[in-house]
């Protein structure tokens, strides 16, 4: 046993491994490859890669996004990149790419399915009917989703050919096809086909099936709106069936026009009401979506058939029936638990209407949700996945998600799986900008501290989506919820992010108008704190921020704020913080350079009855302003009462406990410790660092050492002129990184034992 737990362990490594290296070729493509003439790339050097990577290569490309027309052409080399089963299913591969890069394989398997970039089934068929090893080698093709167009081979004066030129052929996929009654003919002359899937095709005469009476084991004919058969005629065809072990009829219960569905609920009426001896192989039938099977016809074909494994029964208003339960290795699809629904969503994946219907039923299983199902947030990503532009299919998924990942369930989800899922969210909010409910849904299952601080996603987009959104819509609740986001987001996004994301002038106002709403009418919420936070986040060492916020009128109206909630610490630390951004900024310090202003601010540095946090904010937009004497426009005497009360006030100011503030570098607080600077000035930045250094030593130390500012507190220490209580703190910082680079050198230092 515990060699194959190693052996089982070693594999599980390898596959880990594979995806890693898998990864890292597809983001280092261009690196690797050289241009053709055509512009088609090849890689400059490549070793011969083992077959099945080379297959995980071109469905690693096709999952990324990154497979077209140039990058497909590096498997034009069928030396060392062998192709058996390829998938290129949603990519933008023209029809000259796929013949120059894929046919010249002896495949095994092709999916091409909805393949854009104007590929046709003839061109597929065609292309790998040249390749004569591809005529037998070939069993499983899918071109779900193409336009045949066969009358193109005519025109190009190419000798036609069809589906039974691929004589190897085991699996055929044709649903969402033009396949007509003639193309059904030629597939019949395939002598070894065991599975067709000709769902929602043209095909209106199923005869031709008789041909394949020996072979032919799985049948899916779902939604057929064009077939023109009696019940009796259609039941005699596949009454000749004889080793069909899978039928699907199931049909689309959302259509409008129902009047082919009358004559196919008859067909499956009599095949339940018929007898055991025909199609004695089934052991799966599906036939979902039809209205007018009875519960007493379904229980006699489940008792005639012990042998069934299957029975498809969603949106037919009997998979509730009491003798399906007695059946314990019957899977079932319906909506009559929670087994049922979820093997729709598998089995359905690709069938937008059923996916529809099961997420419905699993909206309602998942409103009082308690226990984390990672296994059921899997299949609502995959159904929104497969079925990326229908609105029907997000309303619900959405709200589901949230139904899955509200309060603590998201916390026991795997990362990689909220990652994909809150990309998905994002996507649906990209792609129904318009629809409120949609935004709505995205927007709950978004307001979660544990997945907005913990989960990797695509933050600046979010937090645009978001913005968007928060302007056409004034409803408090969700104001209250974009709000919190946005200023949760914008404090994960890097400098680069958020000045990029400040651009855009229309956010500051649309923030600074929910601030202004709040303040007219003195409310303190959690909307107003949001909106001060995101504010406060988006000017932090960014001056072009900083400069739009003062030109929004920002600035007086953060001076009413701080007059009129004088109460409220909360808010005026927001505010403090914002204006201590600005006065980082040299070209934007005259901006503040206001007596009224200033003299409260400094009253608030002053007042030993406020808290540490306001105090500290108003000391650090006091010491920016007075670091730089040359731009000092007011009274002189000011000036100096600024500097004596900086000294005078931190020295009473008590250890803070919590994290009172973050810093993303320590850039703006070099020009206050220069030896040169006045002593209130350089206390003010040493008690700034050491406060947050004490509290998170590990990152702090590393940032200052790369930033360059242990060497001027170093020189601070140093200095003659420095002031004791100055000194003392920078000695304290600089034994803080010594201790911490000590742990991390002995950490480093250390060796594994071996197991």
């Amino acid at each position: 046993m515990p060699c194959f737990r190693s052996f089982s362990g070693d594999i599980m490594k390898f596959s880990l491994l594979c995806e890693l290296c898998l990864a890292q070729v597809c983001c280092s493509l261009d690196s690797l490859c050289s241009r053709r003439a055509d512009g088609s790339m090849f890689l400059r050097w490549a070793p011969l890669f083992p077959q099945e990577i080379a297959d995980q290569l071109l469905g690693k490309m096709a999952a990324t996004g990154i497979l077209n027309d140039t990058t497909v052409g590096i498997f034009r080399n069928c030396k060392e990149l062998r192709l058996r089963r390829a998938s290129i299913s949603c990519c933008p591969v023209s029809a000259e790419a796929f013949h120059l890069a894929l046919c010249p394989h002896r495949l095994q398997e092709l999916d091409a399915s909805w393949v854009s970039g104007g590929l046709t089934g003839a061109n597929v068929v065609s292309g790998l009917a040249a390749n004569m090893e591809c005529r037998s080698s070939l069993q499983r093709l899918s071109i779900n989703g193409l336009h045949l167009d066969w009358e193109s081979l005519v025109e190009d004066g190419r000798v036609p050919v069809g589906f039974s030129s691929l004589q190897g052929l085991k699996t055929l996929i044709l649903a969402n096809t033009d396949t007509n009654d003639a193309s059904l003919e030629d597939i019949c002359n395939l002598p070894q086909l065991e599975t067709l899937d000709i769902s929602c095709s043209g095909v209106s005469d199923l005869t031709a099936l008789i041909k394949c009476k020996n072979s032919m084991k799985s049948l899916i004919i779902h939604r057929l709106q064009h077939l023109a058969m009696s019940p009796s005629r259609l039941l005699f065809v596949l009454g000749q069936l004889h080793a069909l072990r899978h039928l699907d009829f199931s049909d689309d219960h959302f259509a409008v026009d129902d009047s082919h569905m009358r004559e196919g609920d008859e067909t499956v009426r009599q095949l339940l009401e018929g007898s055991s001896q025909f199609l004695p192989s089934l052991v799966s039938l599906d036939i979902s979506g039809r209205k007018r099977v009875t519960e007493e016809a379904v229980q006699a074909f489940v008792e005639s058939r012990t042998g069934l494994v299957f029975l498809g029964l969603l949106a037919t208003g009997i998979s509730s029936s009491d003798g399906l339960c007695s059946h314990e290795k019957l899977k079932v699809t319906g909506e009559a638990n929670e087994n049922q629904v979820c093997e729709a969503l598998r089995r359905y994946r690709d069938r937008e209407c059923f996916t529809r219907e099961a997420l419905v039923h699993l909206y309602s299983l998942t409103t009082d949700m308690d226990k984390p199902r990672p296994d059921m947030l899997q299949l609502v990503l995959s159904g929104m996945q497969s079925h990326p532009t229908s609105l029907h299919v997000h309303l619900v998924a959405t709200a589901c998600t949230f139904n899955l990942t509200t309060q603590d369930l998201a916390e026991a989800m795997p990362v990689s799986l909220l990652t994909s899922t809150v990309t998905q969210l994002l996507y649906a909010m990209k792609t129904f900008p318009n629809h409120h409910q949609v935004q709505k849904n995205c927007l709950l299952a978004l307001c979660s501290d544990y997945i907005l601080q913990d989960v990797p996603f695509d933050k600046y987009l979010a937090a645009t989506l978001v913005i968007n959104w928060l302007s056409s819509h004034e409803d408090p609740t969700l104001q209250r919820m974009a709000v919190a986001v946005i200023s949760i987001l914008v404090a994960k996004l890097s400098t680069e992010q958020t000045a990029q994301l400040s651009k855009d002038v229309f956010i500051m106002k649309q923030l600074l108008a929910i601030v202004q709403q709040k303040a007219m009418v003195g409310v303190v919420d959690s909307t107003l704190k949001f909106a001060l936070s995101a504010l406060w986040n988006l000017t932090d060492e960014v001056p072009a921020a900083a400069r739009n916020f003062i030109e929004c009128q920002g600035l007086e109206l953060y001076e009413e704020v701080l007059e009129s909630y004088y109460t409220e610490p909360s808010i005026q630390q927001k505010v403090l913080g914002l204006l201590n951004n600005i006065a980082e900024v040299e070209e934007l310090q005259a901006d503040l350079l206001e007596e009224d202003l200033l003299e409260h601010v400094l009253s608030l540095l002053q007042d030993t009855q406020v808290e540490v946090g306001v105090r500290y904010f108003a000391g650090g937009i006091l010491a920016q302003l007075t670091s730089r004497p040359q731009g000092w426009t007011l009274d002189e005497e000011l000036r100096s009462t600024i500097l004596k009360q900086l000294h005078t006030s931190i020295m009473t100011w008590t250890r803070v406990e919590r994290e009172m503030v973050s810093y993303r570098s320590f850039r703006p607080f070099c020009p206050l410790l220069q030896t040169c600077q006045p002593p209130g000035v350089q206390l003010w930045a040493v008690w700034a660092i050491h406060l947050v250094c004490s509290q998170n030593t590990s990152h702090y130390s590393s940032m200052l050492v790369m930033e360059g500012t242990t060497e001027l507190l170093t020189a601070l220490a140093a200095h003659p002129n420095t002031h004791s209580d100055i000194k003392g703190l920078s000695e304290t910082i600089l034994q803080m990184v010594e201790h911490q680079n000590h742990l991390e050198a002995s950490s480093n230092q250390a060796e594994p034992r071996n197991s």
